[in-house]
Parts: structure tokens; sequence; C-alpha cells
């Protein structure tokens, strides 16, 4: 009896024990860095896009990314995340301030005024390190982003550096090349421009309209910075962050790509219609000493289009609407 017992007591501890054993494996043990390569899919007629190599696209950096855009414990106060401001039914914008999350693998230059410069991953570090002001701590005590981080970079510590990394691998799938325009010049030769918008790009693509100057190019913009004749008394622009009396009035130029769905225009928002934008470049240019020599006919106040010639430049913007673009599930809310 005594070593039946004995044998009772025998197997309880060594039950307890490896309880305790099981007990210790930390849930950080079975996690895998094994990053899978992301397909990128870059349009044929798009410009070659640099992606860092310190910062690789990968599924699971995308995916952490995502999670980040959208989750507002990226904010001190869990106030907004990114997609507050940048809502996808609008092009990734939703108010002047907020420049269009669109094809931002192409940019160097962000906000209007300039004040982010270089990639997309010094941008982001901005967005969590002063402009969120991201607890770091939230993230590091959250179920699932410590492995989500480990996964995506191979990293038990998270940074504002890791941060930064995953939510320029998401915004670098942030691309739109599915318009009419694309279709038409690019696809399968199906579609064809109205006449309206056939007139409309020989207005946009010559000195009939000038926009070419700032907007030319696949992507419509040069990412530059121009002062467009706004203003005989411009506000400061570019000047704000190069303490450069020459840079006064210069902003960057947006995209026109998804340009219907991210009014109201200007780094102000004072048009809120296309039609206005129109008018203001046909009669209300302005002077200053910084106008963009790009603005050949300031000096008449405009380039005075007809009626006609207005409606089909707005026909031919129009064709610059990827509506695929803001129905893109990969690009939506994960939550």
């Amino acid at each position: 009896m005594k070593q039946f017992y004995f044998f009772l007591l025998a197997s309880s501890m060594l039950a307890g024990l490896a309880a305790c054993t099981d007990d210790t494996v930390a849930p950080e043990d079975n996690w895998v860095y094994a990053p899978t390569p992301y397909q990128l899919q870059v349009p044929a007629h798009f410009p070659i896009l640099e992606i860092p190599e310190d910062n690789p696209t990968t599924e699971e950096g995308v995916w952490l990314g995502r999670m980040l855009y959208y989750d507002p414990i990226t904010h001190a106060d869990s106030a907004k995340s990114c997609a507050t401001c940048h809502v996808q039914e609008h092009s990734f914008t939703s108010d002047p301030t907020v420049i269009p999350h669109i094809n931002l693998g192409w940019s160097k230059n962000f906000l209007w005024n300039g004040k982010l410069q270089n990639g997309l991953e010094d941008a982001m570090l901005f967005e969590v390190s002063e402009f969120f002001k991201t607890d770091l701590s939230r993230l590091e005590q959250h179920p699932d982003y410590p492995r989500y981080f480990y996964e995506a970079f191979g990293e038990r510590t998270i940074t504002y550096e890791l941060a930064a990394k995953a939510l320029a691998q998401f915004e670098r799938t942030m691309i739109s090349a599915n318009s009419k325009y694309d279709r038409v010049l690019y696809g399968d030769q199906t579609e064809f421009f109205t006449d309206a918008e056939l007139n409309g790009w020989e207005i946009f693509f010559t000195e009939k309209g000038d926009c070419f100057h700032c907007h030319g190019g696949i992507l419509f913009t040069d990412n530059d910075f121009h002062n467009n004749a706004l203003d005989t008394e411009p506000d400061d622009g570019l000047m704000a962050i190069t303490g450069n009396p020459l840079d006064k009035g210069r902003f960057k130029t947006p995209t026109l790509r998804n340009i219907a769905l991210t009014g109201p225009y200007m780094h102000d928002g004072r048009y809120e219609t296309l039609e206005e934008v129109i008018d203001f470049y046909s009669e209300g240019l302005k002077r200053s000493d910084t106008v963009d020599p790009l603005m050949k006919s300031v000096h008449l106040g405009g380039k005075h289009l007809t009626e006609q010639e207005k409606s089909d430049l707005l026909a031919f913007l129009l064709t610059l609407t990827d509506s695929t673009y803001i129905t893109n599930k990969n690009l939506a809310s994960p939550f």
C-alpha cells in the first residue's frame, strides 16, 4: 500500500512539474521569422519603383503596415488613425490640408509645404514619432503586435523606425493605375476617348492649357513646388521650411489622378469644384514676385478658355478617376 501511495505522489509531482514547465514557455518562442516577398503590381507604363534595400516589401510587413494605418492605437490618445484623415472613398484624403495617399512610392516630397522630404520611410517616421507621438509601450503590450513586428522584421523590440518601415511598405502598395486614361492609352484598345475627352486631352497637353508643365507624365505630378499665381500676396508655402524668400507661395504639385474625388482644391481648399479650378486657370491668375515662370499667361490673367474648352478639359480630367482604387479590398481596413 505504501508503494502505491508513493507512486501516486510521484506521479502528481511529475505532472505538476510538467505543468510548470509548459507555463514557462513564452509565446514568442513559437514565433517564426520567415517573411514572404510581396509581389508588388507595378504597371508597365509606370516608372521603376525604387525600394530601399533595408526595407524590402514583404507580406508580413505590408500586413503590419495596413494594421497600423487603420488602428488608432498609433495615436497618443487613440483619437485617430492615418485612415481617419486619409479616407479610401476619397482617394485617401478628406480635407484640403490632407494630400491624397496615391502612388506615394514615387514621391520624394510630402505635405503641401515640403516639410517632409526624402522617402516614405522618413515621412512615416515623422508621422509616428512626432505627429502621432505613438506610445510604443502600448504596441508592446498588445496581444498581437509584438508577434506581427517579429514576423515582419525579426525584431523583438518595437521601435519607431520599424513602425515607419511597415507603414511605408503598405503605402507602396497604394498604386492607382486603372483609370479610363490608363485603359485607353495602355490597355487592350477596347476603350476610346469621346470627342470631348480627346479635345480636353489636347488642351491639357499643349500650350493651350499649359497643364502638362506641372502635371505631366504618367503620375500627373512633377513632385516639385510651384507658385501657381493664386494670390498677389501668397502664403509662405515652401519658404516656411527653407527660409528662402524665393520660395514664398510655392506649394507641392498634387497628382491629378482621382482629382474628381479629392476636392476641395488648392492648399487652402478655396475652390469647391473642378469647374472653379478651371475658371481660375482660365481667368483668375494673379501676379506676385515669386510666381512660377511656367505660369506664362499670368500677365494676361489666365489662358482665357472658351466655355466649350473648359467643358472638354473637365471631361478629360474625369478620365483620371480610378474607381477600382477606392474599392480595393487590399487597401481597406483589416478590422
